[in-house]
């Protein structure tokens, strides 16, 4: 039996994956604490690598149903290492796609990806020495901007703070232990809520506050941060630091909103003032009205037409769709690059008709 071997590359030999061209395969599944995995991917057509800013993210088409369900996860891999992706998720009592991933995604799978995108890395915040703080799974950008700073800078200075609910739950506790041996200037601090009886902890016990940042990284106020995590642990994180005198200038934080629920598709009496306009769905061959004010994610859903969505706020990219004629008011808050837009890209969430308009959906 032959089996074809691939053929070794160097990097400048090979084309960067592209979002609009191709998918992903899963290629590994590791499972990392309670309910938290990762996903390993590499392209699924091959002489391709993963061009992408540490801490960016990426959005997954989960088909999870009768119609699939998108889905953004940050990349907890690093660029500096660029033939594979991987995404670290943690499945919640509610989740839908990512209890999905859990049960289904296997080796072998293919997926659509959209991305990477997203401005928080310290590639485009660049700092003199970082203070890194997370709890939960906000750990993956960190780790990403950990891994490919170990891998370009390993001189690096860095405090990295992360909170979790046990030691078992702290995600990549081991490899974080090994780069503090390897990397000179990278120091952890671990804080835990709870131990279970008889478990050994040298580490700090409890929240995040003032005091705690202080003990781990006496020097915060020279430092630029990054935080990533649920809301009221960042708005602690947030309090804290201007109470010190921090310069918040300095400080970067990374959230995604839940989806906003579909909004109602009215018909106003703008009492002539103001008429709806025509948005020509192309693909589809459909057409319906935007009335003032709405999006073309809108007037998609009320024309049936599927554009597909996620965060809703221009932030994650998933609605990018050609516009084909006609134009738009975009206020979008990074999620589509400025040449896309000069190719003739919209955000679909966040862009609303300033007349007819074609598009290519």
């Amino acid at each position: 039996m032959n089996i074809a071997l691939p053929s070794y590359r160097h990097v400048d030999e090979m084309r960067p994956w592209s979002d609009r061209e191709h998918r992903l395969e899963c290629v590994a599944v590791t499972p990392e604490a309670p309910d938290v995995m990762t996903f390993t991917f590499r392209p699924d057509r091959p002489g391709h690598f993963f061009r992408y800013l540490p801490g960016q993210f990426v959005t997954l088409e989960l088909p999870v149903g009768p119609e699939p369900v998108m889905r953004t996860y940050t990349l907890s891999s690093s660029p500096s290492r660029p033939y594979t992706v991987a995404v670290t998720v943690k499945a919640q009592a509610d989740s839908i796609g990512t209890r999905w991933m859990f049960d289904h995604l296997k080796p072998g799978m293919q997926l659509k990806a959209i991305g990477a995108l997203g401005d928080f890395s310290y590639a485009r915040h660049p700092g003199r020495k970082y203070l890194f703080v997370s709890a939960g799974s906000g750990i993956t950008p960190m780790v990403s901007m950990t891994r490919d700073l170990s891998d370009r800078q390993p001189d690096s200075d860095i405090a990295f703070v992360h909170c979790a609910r046990s030691p078992d739950d702290i995600i990549f506790r081991w490899e974080l232990e090994a780069k503090a041996r390897e990397m000179p200037h990278l120091t952890l601090g671990f804080i835990v809520e709870q131990l279970s009886r008889g478990q050994l902890w040298s580490g700090l016990k409890g929240r995040i506050d003032k005091a705690k940042i202080a003990l781990l990284a006496p020097d915060f106020l020279e430092r630029t941060v990054f935080c990533c995590g649920p809301e009221p642990f960042m708005a602690t994180v947030r309090e804290s630091l201007a109470g010190a005198g921090f310069d918040m200038a300095n400080y970067h934080e990374e959230a995604f909103q839940p989806v906003a629920p579909v909004p109602p598709v009215v018909v106003a009496d703008h009492g002539g003032e103001a008429a709806s306009t025509r948005v020509v769905f192309l693909m589809s061959g459909k057409e319906g009205s935007c009335e003032p004010g709405h999006t073309v994610l809108q007037a998609a859903r009320a024309a049936g037409v599927r554009i597909g969505a996620a965060c809703e706020s221009g932030l994650c990219g998933t609605c990018k769709v050609m516009k084909v004629s006609g134009e738009v008011e975009m206020n979008h808050n990074g999620g589509i690059l400025d040449e896309e837009i000069d190719e003739g890209y919209i955000l679909a969430c966040c862009s609303r008709p300033l007349g007819d308009v074609e598009i290519e959906a």
